[in-house]
């Protein structure tokens, strides 16, 4: 029988694997809201809780995990607000257990921020902008790079190929994926776009807001990509009050860092990129047990004709005007 991930990750795994690099636990071990690897709160004894992140098995190598360690520690000595890996007295931060990989991290707390809020928006631009003035001094090199090919075509080929779409509406996706792709290959080609390291997933999920502080959280999907890819996924409501959003951000961000307007056609390309490649990435973990138990309407007709018509509306979406900071 083939082994699941994280099967015999049990809580007294977790505890012998913290305590053997020096943590004593008081054997309060909580699992924290994470699929794509297993993420615990560890108590210490005398001490403040740390976060302990197992890495799910094949999907970055250790070089892929120590590259992003590494961004995260340059961003954290430069006092930008990112919770970065604990390094123990050897400078390491990838460590091993048995089969398993983990790092260790400080606990902080917080809120998601409200979007709605322009003073919030301008201080999320601050730091983006810090961390990008950060990320363009080098590119990553071993971890990959946000493009169509990774996030649409691949995604697609993958749907395509493992009978996942019901048959009723294998050809519509088919047919409007392709579309799509073929749309976006335009938009990617008609718009001028610079790719660095970025924090690759930059929703309010990842964001701690505490009045006193700001926290960027999960670096996990850190990547080579356009400075927009962070900050599209700040922008809700209509077309005034994103273009309201979208000047308030990057007001802040050009305290630190300059931003070409000219990658701002480029949020609907990115938008379903997300779309597809979330589609695709929930097929590609449906072996494991977390995932039926945690998304249980996926794979069903209904969840297929929804995403359809999501991809129906992003069609149209890409045809429209692109937000214009001048229509502020």
């Amino acid at each position: 029988m083939t082994q699941t991930p994280f099967e015999n990750l049990n809580p007294d795994k977790v505890i012998d694997a913290i305590e053997s690099h020096g943590y004593l636990s008081d054997l309060r071990v909580f699992p924290l809201n994470s699929y794509e690897n297993r993420v615990y709160q560890f108590g210490v004894e005398e001490g403040e809780p740390i976060i302990a992140k197992f890495y799910r098995p094949q999907r970055w190598s250790d070089e892929q995990i120590q590259e992003e360690h590494a961004f995260s520690l340059e961003l954290a000595e430069m006092e930008i607000p990112i919770v970065a890996p604990i390094k123990n007295d050897k400078g390491i931060s990838l460590f091993h257990f048995d089969e398993h990989r983990f790092s260790l991290y400080p606990r902080r707390g917080g809120h998601a921020p409200d979007l709605g809020d322009l003073e919030t928006l301008y201080r999320l631009g601050q730091q983006l902008g810090r961390l990008h003035a950060i990320g363009k001094i080098k590119p990553f090199k071993y971890r990959p790079t946000l493009d169509l090919q990774s996030y649409a075509i691949n995604s697609r080929d993958f749907l395509m190929s493992n009978d996942f779409i019901p048959q009723t509406l294998t050809e519509a996706y088919s047919t409007l994926s392709q579309h799509l792709i073929d749309r976006m290959q335009q938009v990617f080609s008609e718009t001028p776009y610079e790719t660095f390291r970025i924090h690759g997933d930059c929703h309010p999920g990842n964001i701690l807001l505490r009045p006193e502080s700001l926290w960027i959280v999960d670096l996990d999907d850190a990547r080579n990509g356009p400075a927009i890819q962070d900050i599209w996924m700040l922008l809700s409501g209509d077309y005034p009050q994103k273009c309201q959003q979208l000047a308030e951000v990057i007001e802040g961000y050009e305290e630190f860092c300059e931003f070409d307007r000219r990658e701002i056609p480029l949020i609907e390309t990115l938008r379903t990129l997300r779309l597809m490649h979330y589609a695709a990435w929930l097929a590609r973990r449906w072996s494991d047990p977390a995932f039926p138990q945690a998304f249980p309407w996926f794979n069903s007709e209904r969840y297929w004709s929804e995403h359809i018509l999501e991809l129906r509306e992003q069609m149209s979406a890409l045809d429209e005007p692109s937000l214009r900071l001048s229509d502020v």
